[in-house]
């Protein structure tokens, strides 16, 4: 859950100004062809074999393909004899995975930091620091931690609990949350602060403020993750980073090995930038080869559940307080207007109740296209609106396991209607599914578990009446594709073995033997 963009988070940088382009085909016109032997084709999918050219999949045969057809269909896309032959032996092909809510740097930063997941109260948390101090070394290093839950805890986070000396930032799992050691304070400006406990714009702003590492290393990082989600059968993300993402992600394209496609959102800072240089949700950016497009524009109606900021109907058990409003109704319509009469779709996070149903009159009101992010907790009422056309749901499933006894605490009597996937898609509602990495682990399989266990680990299924299927999880992790379909980009993924005879802990770790973009290899173990 990304951070809203506070009146003094810095503007975007008119760097912004990477000229765009219509969508088309990412390929060259002599782009090798690829013919996959004896793939299965779909859950419990018939044997049949793939031809690939120009980027998409020119056909599914019944038949193995001979020269003559070969040449045929690759005539004018392929340099003759470039045609690469690959026997499955039987493998399952299905199309790729998307991660639809990822914050790409902040992952590619979380990979190396110091995980405090399993803490249990914030003085755990502060001793899991301790041996990561350089008694040798500089005391200016920053040390960073990530993933503590403070929610449940019975003390409470304070930067009396960190070494005074030290610049330690520490950073809730759901992002909402910054917890500063002194020194880490002065960095920023804010060394009188009381607690060092930064929530919500404050938050935001402190880790935009915060010295970065070099931008080439910073680069190399988020690079390297792409390639591990190309591991996993990612072909593709949605990236909602608080930043300039079209004119970083190019620059990352031509100075990097970049193993996925990427939707570069647009923060709300930078939305009047994203204007003036003529950017339009959809449009391919110009010197990517097509795997970079525009996104949608971020914006927010409220926080996160385990800060208790989330915006609901009814108040959180002993505080008579019901969340934050971070953008008011009126206020939030103008601006996903203003987007939308320049072709740019809002994106709105929205997981409280009462957030959700703002959300929601705010696209009927302006009768735009665009996502709701998140919808943790839905009005019962509300359901059926999210089934008008043109609107996406971006949920991350992988967060009710993860969140179930903060919801049964501050939730209670409520959950029936949180995290209820099978509820909204039965009311006709379009998912999509993501991570909110680094909120949970860039791995959609993970999330795809989940949604059809409801569990991850020995505890019985939560709310197991919202259960979806298999099917509907690997659709909504593969933005609406639900099968490998002539003409479709050759956006693949290759499985040793069927995820629908996987068992719950197999499917979130399955065997994937390759991975194609545009009918190039990003990952392979095959052939």
């Amino acid at each position: 859950m990304s951070s809203p963009s506070a009146p003094s988070t810095p503007p975007v940088p008119p760097s912004l100004s990477s000229a765009v382009s219509p969508p088309a085909p990412s390929a060259s016109e002599e782009r090798p062809g690829l013919v996959l032997r004896n793939a299965r084709v779909g859950l419990r999918g018939p044997l049949r074999h793939i031809l690939i050219t120009g980027g998409r999949v020119a056909a599914v045969l019944d038949e193995p393909p001979g020269s003559t057809e070969i040449g045929d269909q690759t005539a004018g896309h392929t340099r003759a004899g470039a045609v690469e032959d690959v026997d499955l032996e039987g493998a399952t092909v299905l199309p790729g995975l998307w991660d639809a809510h990822v914050h790409s740097v902040q992952w590619a930063q979380a990979r190396r930091r110091i995980d405090l997941g399993g803490a249990r109260s914030a003085r755990e948390a502060a001793e899991l620091v301790l041996p990561h101090l350089r008694p040798s070394g500089p005391a200016s290093e920053l040390i960073m931690g990530y993933g503590f839950r403070d929610a449940l805890w019975a003390d409470v986070p304070d930067r009396s609990l960190l070494p005074e000396a030290h610049p330690v930032v520490l950073i809730s799992n759901d992002l909402h949350t910054a917890w500063l050691s002194g020194a880490a304070l002065a960095l920023i400006g804010r060394g009188d602060h009381p607690t060092g406990v930064l929530r919500e714009s404050e938050c935001y702003n402190a880790l935009v403020a915060l010295p970065p590492p070099p931008r080439e290393l910073l680069d190399r990082w988020v690079a390297e993750s792409t390639v591990a989600a190309a591991r996993i059968g990612v072909t593709g993300m949605l990236d909602f980073e608080l930043a300039d993402n079209v004119t970083d992600w190019l620059r990352r394209f031509r100075e990097q090995e970049v193993a996925v496609r990427v939707a570069c959102s647009i923060p709300r800072s930078g939305l009047d930038e994203a204007i003036a240089h003529g950017l339009r949700t959809g449009d391919a950016v110009a010197g990517s080869g097509g795997w970079l497009e525009v996104g949608p524009v971020k914006m927010f109606v409220d926080g996160s559940l385990n800060t208790r900021t989330a915006y609901c109907d009814d108040p959180y058990p002993g505080s008579g307080d019901r969340g934050r409003l971070e953008t008011p109704p009126d206020e939030l319509a103008a601006i996903m207007g203003h987007a939308a009469r320049h072709g740019l779709h809002p994106a709105v996070h929205a997981i409280g109740d009462l957030a959700s149903s703002i959300a929601l009159d705010a696209f009927e009101r302006v009768g735009c296209p665009g996502r709701i992010e998140h919808a943790q907790l839905v009005r019962a009422g509300d359901f059926a609106r999210f089934a008008r056309p043109g609107l996406v749901a971006g949920v991350q499933p992988a967060h009710a396991p993860d969140d179930r006894e903060v919801a049964d605490t501050h939730w209670c009597g409520r959950t029936a209607r949180a995290f209820a996937y099978a509820d909204l898609l039965a009311a006709g509602a379009t998912l999509e599914l993501g991570s909110d990495a680094p909120v949970a682990t860039l791995d959609p399989w993970d999330g795809i578990a989940s949604a059809v266990t409801r569990t991850d680990d020995e505890r019985p299924p939560w709310h197991p009446e919202q259960v979806i299927s298999l099917q509907d999880a690997l659709a909504a992790a593969s933005r609406g594709r639900s099968a490998v379909r002539e003409g479709e980009p050759a956006d693949l993924m290759i499985l040793e073995r069927d995820p629908s005879l996987l068992a719950p802990g197999e499917l979130r770790r399955p065997s994937v033997l390759g991975t194609l973009v545009g009918g190039r290899w990003t990952h392979r173990t095959v052939g």
